[in-house]
């Protein structure tokens, strides 16, 4: 059984994938462009999710109207950690929460149906002060996840849970330095 918190993420020696789910207007634009552009919004937080499958739950499978689109977002490792690094739990005092450059909170992780398990995933807002940080310095790259998420909620419903687990990215724990794992890892 996994720890009750941990992050687990895809990602390599460079990068880290966290999700996101836009509607058209937003997603088109940004994968054409291979970076965030308006109609992103650069004036308010936005939440990057490291698990596929909370975001699958969230979005409803890319079906959430303003949703339809999942994009993974890579970003540089670099660029998480000082995300992380600012960072403040949303359970915290409420006056430093209000000033955080970063929110973090712990909701529970996902099954394949959608059911709450019995450890969480990191939900990281980048705050409006960051933001133009993380859309042009932090990330790298984007691609358009939304066919494979559709399939796999095909397969799903149809009763083939194995067969839609292939489809999913593959996810392992990811190792924070000890001062950032001290301070994030404790609801």
């Amino acid at each position: 059984m996994p720890p009750l918190h941990e992050i687990r993420a895809r990602y390599d020696d460079r990068t880290v994938t966290v999700y996101q789910a836009y509607g058209p207007a937003v997603a088109e634009p940004a994968l054409g462009a291979g970076r965030f552009v308006p109609p992103f919004s650069f004036g308010r937080m936005t939440w990057i999710k490291p698990s596929f499958l909370w975001l699958m739950h969230r979005s409803n499978w890319a079906a959430k109207p303003g949703q339809e689109r999942v994009l993974a977002v890579r970003i540089t490792r670099d660029g998480w950690e000082e995300a992380l690094s600012r960072a403040v739990l949303t359970t915290a005092d409420p006056a430093d929460v209000a000033t955080a450059a970063v929110h973090v909170q712990w909701d529970p992780e996902r099954s394949l149906r959608g059911a709450a398990l019995n450890h969480y995933s990191i939900q990281v807002g980048i705050g409006r002060g960051l933001i133009r940080t993380f859309a042009e310095e932090w990330v790298v790259g984007l691609d358009d996840l939304t066919g494979p998420a559709r399939k796999a909620a095909a397969l799903v419903r149809a009763g083939h849970g194995a067969r839609a687990q292939r489809l999913l990215p593959p996810e392992r724990p990811y190792p924070l330095p000890g001062g950032l794992a001290r301070r994030l890892l404790r609801p």
